[in-house]
């Protein structure tokens, strides 16, 4: 069996964005692990977290975590609680008092930059985060524009001309080899 920290990684940077931001509500949490996975794979390939997103009204979304807020799976229960601000219906998504950020499912150049994208928005509420994530060349305005709300936002639309990110070439080969490592990973599974 393949071993994928995806899920150990989400969980963590749940309780590490709560910890180091202001107000992470599920709006601000959405924003941040979109921000963190876009620029991971800007600059390696690779989202963090391995969560898809959608155009929702309000931004990107990760479908799958949005419908844990419902129906939480045991580790979500376990790990977090998601209550109601008094004033709004802003959820709230608080980490059990055991519950500490673990470091170990991370690179070096993830916890970067996820440190890059806390400093950023500690204070930003969800609302200035979705005027962020709502910029003209941003991936999920592109994906609106060209095909409408409630659609895949495709992880190559965070490939740009910036210095620190990938080209399309680059990233081409990086999934080439990623492929054949995880064709080799899952024939050594099998030879078990």
């Amino acid at each position: 069996m393949i071993i994928n920290h995806n899920r150990d990684k989400l969980l963590n940077l749940i309780v590490y964005f709560d910890k180091n931001t202001k107000r992470c509500g599920k709006t601000k949490l959405f924003k941040l692990l979109f921000f963190s996975d876009f620029q991971s794979f800007k600059e390696t390939g690779k989202s963090i977290t391995g969560l898809k997103y959608f155009t929702w009204p309000h931004g990107p979304a990760p479908v799958e975590l949005a419908s844990e807020f419902k129906k939480p799976s045991e580790d979500f229960q376990k790990s977090f609680s998601v209550t109601k601000s008094d004033n709004s219906d802003r959820l709230n998504i608080i980490p059990r008092k055991d519950i500490k950020f673990d470091d170990k499912h991370f690179t070096k150049k993830e916890l970067a930059i996820i440190s890059n994208i806390a400093y950023i928005y500690k204070e930003a509420s969800g609302g200035d985060m979705e005027e962020v994530s709502h910029l003209k060349n941003s991936p999920w305005k592109k994906t609106l524009d060209s095909k409408g709300e409630n659609k895949f936002i495709d992880y190559l639309l965070a490939l740009d001309n910036d210095k620190s990110s990938l080209t399309i070439e680059q990233y081409r080969e990086i999934k080439e080899a990623n492929d054949a490592m995880d064709t080799i990973l899952a024939l050594c599974a099998e030879a078990k």
